[in-house]
């Protein structure tokens, strides 16, 4: 069997993590012959496989493509994928809070004849929440709890001083689909979650900035006709982006080899 052909958008925590994987061979049967990031690098610090030029990268006969890029990646490079030959996998969930953004996805995908995939990246329990949709869901309600400085650079910063938070606040509650719009590289989690259950309207997003702690919190809940279910994971985050747990790239490694593999646990 030949090796799975993976592409990367974006060299960031995720991305650099994920090739690397791929690299050394802990992926399972894969390749990846290149990664495309939005501005080249001259300094001599990243593979020659990372590369600026759009029609380059595109060049490449991908089996599949992963968009760890956020949410201006995706829109920019989410349909060509698609157009390319390649299935779609995508990190920045909360993208697809844009109706619009995810319909044209989606259809771009059914008339390639390819695949628009949300894996479980940062978030447990997607595959209980999906087969409990299955027979139906009264309830689902996410939390995401995290140190104040996981929070730098959002809106967060406008409501509350981060330097010098001293108790737990709440800077969101509410539907999903507000909370993943105001917050994009934050709580992609909780649109997975959505997109799996409820849906964007009907699934309850909680956001908490909490100085007691130094790691990121997720809490699960959901009711339905299958009984309830509880999920929580507390996750350290990522040395150089502290918006993203350590847990995104291992996540997406496991992905990888599932993709590559004839033995395949958990689907």
């Amino acid at each position: 069997m030949r090796p799975l052909s993976i592409g990367i958008i974006g060299y960031g925590a995720i991305g650099h993590d994920l090739f690397q994987a791929i690299e050394a061979g802990h992926a399972g049967s894969a390749v990846c012959p290149a990664v495309l990031v939005h501005r080249a690098r001259t300094d001599g610090t990243v593979p020659q496989a990372v590369i600026s030029d759009p029609d380059r990268f595109f060049a490449q006969p991908f089996d599949a493509v992963i968009e760890c890029a956020g949410h201006d990646g995706l829109r920019q490079h989410g349909d060509t994928v698609l157009c390319h030959g390649a299935d779609l996998l995508v990190t920045s969930v909360g993208a697809l809070t844009d109706d619009a953004l995810r319909t044209a996805l989606i259809d771009s995908a059914e008339a390639n004849g390819k695949k628009l995939i949300l894996p479980s990246a940062g978030i447990g329990a997607l595959d209980m929440l999906s087969a409990a949709a299955v027979g139906g869901l009264t309830r689902v309600v996410v939390e995401v709890r995290k140190d104040p400085v996981s929070w730098k650079g959002t809106i967060a910063e406008t409501m509350v001083d981060l330097d010098t938070l001293s108790s737990a606040t709440v800077l969101y509650e509410g539907p999903v689909r507000e909370g993943a719009r105001r917050y994009p590289a934050n709580v992609n989690i909780s649109a997975a979650a959505a997109f799996a259950g409820l849906g964007l309207d009907q699934t309850a997003l909680r956001i908490v900035a909490d100085p007691a702690i130094t790691t990121h919190v997720v809490r699960l809940e959901a009711e339905g006709a299958f009984g309830k279910m509880q999920f929580q994971e507390d996750v350290i985050p990522s040395d150089s982006n502290p918006k993203t747990g350590k847990i995104v790239a291992m996540a997406l490694i496991k992905t990888v080899r599932h993709m590559s593999s004839a033995f395949v646990v958990g689907a």
